[in-house]
């Protein structure tokens, strides 16, 4: 059976989750794009951020062990509930910043020693006092010694989400630990924290996360630079609504009025298929067109005949009623490796990642 376009009724592919369990050792796979799926009260983009900063810590902290995500969304939890109420960019930028109490003595915040000024208000805007600053909350004089470029951009800095879990993943290592053993995992929270309270705390949320049983579909291909910056702004609309005729460059919006078949039905702010890859790669500077039979011809066509397999993390993916026959293309996804794309496939749903569909493939694109 035919699907219809991806401005009218799709017949979708039911996604398929893979679980990836809390480990006590995390293999490398460097620099591995993780997409991810929900996962209790943690947004997208910030396990995003967990995820791959555990997937970093080898190479930034060679004697550490049992390094995963869960322990610094722990941490997080706690520290900022995940960067609540900030707008997480698709390169892990913050805004507005967090910044803790003023850490003067006055005792907000529990504080009662005075920090003076470490830095000249360079990350906390205090020339006078020191802050803790970022979803992790790193005291400026801290971040100077365990910062790290968590996303590849070349600069540390600890109100980027990327950037502030490796660096909060560097100093729980500490000269070493093996953070899979119970004690050493507790030391290395009150290291963070020198609260027994605080730990308590810390180590129930990881315990929480490490039980759910899932978290992430891993990826085998290689995403970095553009194509990395793509899949985070997409992977970030994950659960928003499907909206026939909805999204744009700035963000979802209210789709046509009507259903495909003229039926009049509430308005939704959302996406379709289209609509959803012209803002991810918007946030590149890559300007598509809107329908995805016109987003076949931009960038260099991969053809469906080298099958999926040619395909790279970032590519769009397209699909069509005949095959060969661009004029036919009537859906469009973005790859993400190992057979997986994200997408906002019809009516009734949301952006999700899910198998690439095998009726219809008509290959790819590549404009990154």
């Amino acid at each position: 059976m035919k699907r219809a376009g991806c401005l009218i009724v799709l017949l979708a592919v039911l996604a398929v989750p893979l679980m990836v369990l809390f480990a006590a050792e995390r293999t490398p796979t460097l620099p591995d794009m993780t997409a991810v799926a929900d996962v209790s009260d943690i947004p997208a983009r910030m396990l995003s951020a967990y995820q791959n900063a555990a997937d970093l810590t080898p190479r930034e902290a060679p004697k550490c062990r049992g390094m995963a995500w869960p322990v610094l969304a722990g941490i997080a939890r706690i520290e900022s509930n995940h960067a609540g109420g900030r707008t997480v960019a698709a390169n892990g930028d913050i805004s507005p910043h967090i910044l803790g109490p003023v850490l003067n003595g006055s005792g907000a915040g529990g504080n009662t020693t005075a920090f003076t000024d470490t830095d000249n208000g360079a990350l906390d805007g205090d020339a006078r006092y020191e802050r803790a600053v970022g979803p992790f909350q790193f005291i400026p004089a801290t971040w100077r010694s365990s910062g790290r470029d968590g996303n590849g951009d070349g600069s540390s800095n600890p109100h980027n989400a990327d950037d502030a879990a490796l660096g909060a993943a560097v100093y729980l290592c500490g000269d070493g630990r093996n953070l899979a053993d119970r004690k050493q995992l507790e030391g290395a929270v009150f290291a963070y924290n020198h609260s027994d309270a605080y730990v308590n705390d810390v180590l129930a949320h990881i315990d929480r996360y490490a039980a759910l049983g899932s978290g992430s579909i891993s990826l085998d291909g290689s995403a970095s630079g553009d194509a990395r910056l793509v899949i985070a702004a997409a992977l970030a609309e994950e659960g928003t609504a499907y909206s026939w005729g909805g999204g744009g460059a700035k963000g979802p919006t209210v789709g046509i009025c009507c259903s495909p078949g003229g039926k009049s039905g509430a308005s939704t702010v959302g996406y379709d298929c289209s609509g959803l890859t012209t803002y991810a790669f918007a946030k590149i500077g890559i300007s598509l067109p809107r329908t995805a039979a016109a987003q076949a011809g931009v960038g260099e066509r991969i053809p469906a005949s080298q099958g999926v397999a040619a395909l790279q993390p970032g590519d769009l993916v397209f699909f069509g009623y005949t095959p060969g026959r661009d004029s036919t293309i009537y859906h469009v996804g973005i790859y993400l490796g190992s057979g997986q794309m994200v997408n906002s496939p019809r009516p009734g749903t949301s952006v999700r990642t899910e198998p690439v569909w095998q009726d219809g493939f008509a290959g790819g694109a590549r404009l990154t």
